[in-house]
């Protein structure tokens, strides 16, 4: 197999409660929550990548940060739908401007915390790979 051929296909992210963990991201980024598969339920990313969400109730759950790269034309329905729920949504990932999104390399971009205080990014342009929309 070569290095290109490698990608990720699942991560198991941590929660209290897996049902309401899965929908709260399932309804911000406008996905739907899967069948559940054994302990897991899964969120469809539709890049061949799943969220398995895992229910971790017998110690607290250490917050992780996931960053989505999401399309241009979405962005002001997922910061709606924040707004909708009563999240409120940041520029900075030390959640320092509330209310406010970031224009970093020619995208823009917002920080959100999950019910499990997992920090969570939307950004319309990779800063990782900027070549990339």
């Amino acid at each position: 197999m070569s290095v290109t051929a490698v990608r990720l296909d699942h991560v198991a992210v941590l929660a209290k409660d897996r049902q309401l963990s899965a929908e709260f991201l399932a309804a911000v980024l406008g996905l739907r929550v899967g069948a559940p598969f054994g302990p897991f339920l899964p969120v469809d990313l539709g890049n061949g990548v799943t969220l398995d969400f895992y229910e971790q109730r017998d110690e607290p759950v250490q917050g992780q940060h996931y960053a989505f790269l999401v399309p241009e034309e979405e962005f002001d329905a997922m910061l709606a739908r924040l707004d909708a729920l009563g999240v409120t949504y940041f520029a900075d990932p030390h959640h320092g401007e509330p209310g406010r999104f970031n224009r970093l390399f020619g995208g823009r971009g917002a920080y959100f915390t999950d019910p499990d205080g997992h920090n969570m990014e939307i950004m319309t342009r990779s800063y990782v790979r900027p070549d990339k929309p």
